[in-house]
């Protein structure tokens, strides 16, 4: 099955219940979150994507927008540095990466073909979160 399907859906629509209006003393993060769940899926760029993933919502929806994009470009700077999606995807919780085993897999595939001197620009610890994907999956 093709999960990228539903690109023209929200995350309101594909992951009821849909969510109320945030509060009106709600953080700038919550009342992002809760407008990217109201934006079609695809029209979520890399920096909604590495949000979502970072806040754990919707991840069997966000997960395989945020992989084509990763297998194009794996060490793409979403917002903050080269290869913040990457690493946001990476250290989802294991049990959104069960529900979706063959993306797993082409996400490691990317990952044990990424040059060292790449992997070792990045972050402190990227190194070791991205071989522990790539182990496990």
């Amino acid at each position: 099955m093709d999960r990228l399907l539903h690109l023209d859906r929200t995350l309101d629509e594909l992951d009821p219940p849909r969510w109320a209006a945030p509060p009106a003393d709600a953080t700038h993060l919550v009342r992002k979150v809760h407008g990217l769940r109201r934006v079609p899926l695809g029209r979520l760029g890399p920096a909604d994507l590495r949000t979502l993933i970072s806040q754990q919502v919707a991840l069997p929806h966000v997960l395989p927008v945020a992989v084509r994009l990763l297998l194009q470009e794996p060490l793409l700077d979403a917002y903050f540095y080269e290869g913040d999606l990457l690493l946001a995807a990476v250290e989802a919780p294991a049990s959104a990466w069960d529900l979706l085993p063959d993306l797993a897999a082409q996400l490691s595939a990317t990952i044990t073909s990424l040059p060292e001197a790449a992997v070792a620009e990045l972050p402190a610890g990227a190194a070791e979160s991205l071989r522990r994907f790539a182990a496990g999956a």
